[in-house]
């Protein structure tokens, strides 16, 4: 299987010429190393860039996959679907604020987090999930809390057995890990029994890390040293993970989460 460029200006011209050759009636042109417009619209590439590097000899096949669904996406955002469909798949997603870097906050559907994060919405399909634009949401007659009540009931409803991963560390400390790969394992910071389930487990309060989409550690507040090891290894996730988030960490009590500034 081909491979494609490491070099990032290269890779995204690449990306380009794949785009164009498998979709000729969109316009694409590069911004920038990492900035592609398709007809128009800002799409950023250090997450797909990620995604290659992980797997390199997959290269052609994850951007060909990509670009295949972010094509059907747009064209499922072209076609509104009912709130009376879409209720019961109307899921969160934890996204870090630089996501308005590339995209207009006003055209997102979302509600502030902690450590300069946001909780937007998405429609969860078979195959994809396609993000709520505010227009959607105005449509269908909601507000942000309106959908951030409905993501977070259908999220507890998703997995409703949280199944972990304990591990014992040699300094004494204990973590959780949540590993469904289903694109929502970050997200499960947001689950209302959260606390609950992990305390018991976790010794009281306890710390989360979601370094990337895709990835949910839960570990105690003790001892220093183990904590210290743990954010080493959570800010590395975060540089080269796809879909990054934070590598802050939050708090979490049984009144709430908190954010915790990176150190």
């Amino acid at each position: 299987m081909a491979q494609m460029p490491r070099e990032p200006e290269a890779f995204g011209e690449q990306v380009a010429r794949i785009l164009k050759r498998h979709f000729p009636d969109r316009v694409a042109e590069l911004a920038g190393p990492m900035d592609l417009v398709v007809n128009g619209k800002h799409l950023g590439l250090d997450n797909l860039y990620r995604m290659v590097l992980r797997d390199p000899d997959r290269g052609v096949e994850i951007v060909e996959t990509y670009l295949d669904r972010l094509i059907e996406g747009d064209a499922m955002t072209g076609a509104p679907m009912p709130l009376s469909v879409a209720k019961t798949r109307i899921m969160p997603r934890i996204q870090p604020e630089s996501l308005f870097l590339h995209l207009d906050r006003e055209q997102v559907a979302h509600v502030p987090f902690v450590n300069g994060t946001v909780i937007v919405f998405v429609i969860d399909l078979p195959h994809m999930t396609v993000s709520i634009t505010t227009e959607q949401m105005i449509r269908w007659g909601l507000q942000p809390d309106d959908l951030e009540v409905l993501a977070r009931q259908n999220l507890n409803a998703y997995a409703p057995d949280l199944k972990i991963q304990l591990v014992e560390s040699v300094e004494g400390g204990r973590a959780a890990i949540v590993s469904r790969q289903d694109g929502y394992d970050a997200a499960r910071l947001l689950l209302g029994r959260l606390h609950r389930r992990l305390a018991p487990e976790l010794k009281g309060n306890f710390f989360v890390a979601t370094p990337s989409r895709d990835m949910f550690l839960a570990f105690t507040i003790d001892p220093p040293e183990f904590v210290q090891r743990l954010r080493d290894r959570v800010d590395q996730d975060f540089r080269r993970m796809p879909y990054p988030i934070t590598s802050d960490l939050f708090l979490v009590t049984m009144d709430g989460i908190a954010g915790m500034a990176a150190a």
